[in-house]
């Protein structure tokens, strides 16, 4: 018997209880129209009002003398229980004349078995009710994984491995993860084959990698090869506020595991119970820690021959316990890193598959202008893309709309509908013309790709520049050129208008914030030497960096600050110098800028044909000669 039909059964007996008590005070109750003491019977009998009796032990039903209507009048009697009706009638002044079978009918019931019982009854109904209910919500509190006693359950989600979802056919732009786990899938598949030599699988894989990367979707697609059970949980779903539920629910977790053997249990967000013990806030010895501590307990009990590989997924690898990365644990470490150009390719041909696409597509130009992009960044081009071209009534996806996509994530949708006065509209257009001329004169400098003065976002309008091939390392000559780049727009406003704006507080603080990381944490200060200044210090709860840790004097703390002031001043005296240079192509660029509103990136280089060929600042060999 299942526990719906239970719970069906417990209703229809709680229902019949209800009905029971009802029906009893009914029937003693219901078929009177009012109440006589013993009393008023007898005073009753003897003005001659009374016509019959009718009675048992304890109750009597009078009928009343009313011409054609008689009126029936149930009492409870008063009488002792050991007298009889007649003997408390004369006790009371009733004569036996009054009392004789021609003036008054006088009938007296043997008991019935039933009043006893339905009496009983009476006192016992509601203790019952009241057990039954507390049973009914007991019950009901065990079969359910959220209700008050199962916290200690596990709150993992089981999908069987008979008709995979996602397959390492839907997984790109991450080969070597995907050949590091195949070995995992292979073990899952065929595990006497490495039983046999004695080979060791590892029992923990650890996804490392930044947040859209594919590490969730990576542990999928293993669980669909190997055709295994896939148990699924949070971290964060191990720890509640009552004290003892996760470390349970991790014994519980592993004991499911344990019984549908092979399998595999991923872990998601395991830095919510990993991180590292003892260094909190809480101290050392709090819900979380226990955690943790009965998770590498579990892990350290796992047998060879249990076939049971964990997977966990985190994007802060830095903060986990030490104890947790020692082999024996998680043993493999496989890192999802942003995808290269080939990577967004083949990401974004498994994105458009089933999607109707124009002949014209060209995937590849698209992967190129998304530099930086993860696979989240890249499912979410495609879909505003198939937004878009749904809003303009267009049956097929274009090129125009995967352009416009990759703007929207990247700035936001436009606004075009703000209203902006002549003057500002005006003051924008010059400042993103001084961007867009300092950027194409600059040969470390990105080449421009477009230029507008349309709102996006917070925006009130963009330059936006894409970096012709990937990177990873940045140059310092590179580093320059973003910085003179990001102080053309204010440059631009001061030379043609003799004034400055608010427009450009954002540029002014992407480029101290970038010379201050050049001297203190990248060593490219000739005066400040290749050194770090400054350990930076970051609670374990928060998992942020709040504070830095000053480990230099004042006078340092001063040649610091002039060496990140004479970096901004070099490259604002740069743009002022490249502005006032090609003082002509702003103009024609902040004209053409007010009459179409965006510039293309051919129209651009055919007012401002850039004067030196683009290098992306790499360092070259310096000749011994």
């Amino acid at each position: 018997m299942n526990s719906r039909n239970q719970s069906y059964i417990i209703y229809i007996l709680l229902l019949i209880a209800i009905i029971t008590l009802v029906v009893y005070n009914v029937g003693n109750n219901g078929a009177a129209q009012g109440t006589m003491t013993i009393n008023e019977v007898a005073q009753a009998i003897q003005d001659g009002k009374v016509a019959k009796i009718v009675g048992d032990e304890n109750r009597l039903t009078v009928t009343m003398k009313g011409g054609e209507q008689e009126e029936l009048v149930k009492i409870t009697s008063t009488k002792d229980p050991s007298a009889t009706l007649v003997e408390q009638l004369l006790q009371l002044g009733v004569t036996p004349e009054q009392l004789s079978p021609d003036i008054l009918t006088i009938e007296i019931k043997a008991p019935s078995p039933w009043v006893g019982i339905l009496t009983a009854l009476g006192y016992i109904l509601p203790f019952l009710l009241l057990a039954g209910a507390f049973f009914f919500i007991f019950r009901q509190a065990q079969g359910s994984n959220n209700a008050a006693m199962s916290f200690g359950k596990s709150k993992a989600r089981m999908f069987t491995g008979d008709q995979p979802s996602v397959t390492f056919a839907d997984v790109a732009g991450v080969e070597e993860a995907k050949e590091e786990l195949r070995e995992v899938v292979e073990f899952l598949r065929e595990p006497q084959k490495f039983i046999a030599l004695g080979a060791r699988i590892p029992k923990g894989v650890l996804l490392v990698g930044p947040p859209g990367t594919g590490k969730t979707l990576m542990a999928k697609a293993v669980s669909g090869e190997a055709g295994v059970p896939f148990f699924s949980i949070s971290g964060s779903e191990f720890v509640e506020m009552f004290v003892g539920v996760g470390a349970s629910r991790v014994r519980d977790l592993f004991d499911q595991a344990k019984r549908h053997s092979p399998c595999i249990v991923f872990v998601d967000e395991i830095d919510a119970v990993g991180r590292q013990r003892g260094a909190g806030l809480g101290g050392s010895h709090d819900e979380r820690e226990q955690t943790l501590n009965q998770m590498l307990v579990e892990m350290d009990g796992f047998d060879t021959d249990t076939n049971i590989i964990i997977i966990a997924a985190t994007n802060r690898p830095d903060i986990l316990d030490p104890a947790l990365l020692r082999p024996g644990r998680f043993d493999r470490r496989v890192m999802l890193d942003r995808p290269d150009v080939r990577g967004r390719e083949a990401i974004l041909k498994v994105h458009v598959k089933g999607k109707p696409l124009s002949p014209d597509i060209d995937l590849s130009l698209l992967a190129r202008g998304t530099p930086g992009f993860v696979g989240a960044d890249l499912e979410n081009l495609v879909n505003e893309a198939a937004i878009l071209s749904a809003r303009r009534n267009k049956k097929v996806i274009g090129q125009s709309e995967l352009q416009e996509a990759v703007e929207r994530v990247i700035a936001g949708p436009e606004r075009k509908s703000r209203l902006i006065s002549a003057e500002e509209k005006r003051i924008i257009a010059y400042h993103e013309a001084g961007h867009a001329i300092v950027m194409n004169a600059i040969p470390e400098a990105d080449p421009v790709h477009k230029v507008s003065i349309i709102a996006r976002g917070m925006a009130a309008g963009y330059t936006l520049a894409l970096p012709a091939e990937d990177r990873t390392l940045m140059p310092r000559k590179k580093l320059i050129a973003e910085m003179v780049g990001l102080l053309g727009g204010r440059a631009a406003e001061e030379i043609v208008f003799d004034d400055i704006t608010s427009g450009a507080s954002n540029d002014i603080e992407r480029v101290t914030q970038l010379a201050r990381t050049m001297v203190t944490r990248l060593g490219m200060s000739s005066n400040m030497g290749p050194m770090v200044y400054g350990q930076k210090e970051e609670l374990i709860f928060l998992g942020r960096e709040i504070s830095e840790q000053r480990d230099y004097s004042e006078s340092v703390a001063e040649q610091i600050d002039a060496e990140v002031r004479q970096l901004v001043s070099y490259a604002y005296d740069e743009a002022r110098r490249l502005i006032t240079l090609y003082r002509e192509q702003l103009d024609s660029v902040a004209t053409r800028l007010l009459e179409a509103e965006t510039i293309s990136r051919e129209e651009f280089e055919a007012i401002f044909p850039p004067p030196f060929q683009k290098n992306s600042g790499t360092p070259t060999l310096v000749s011994n000669n």
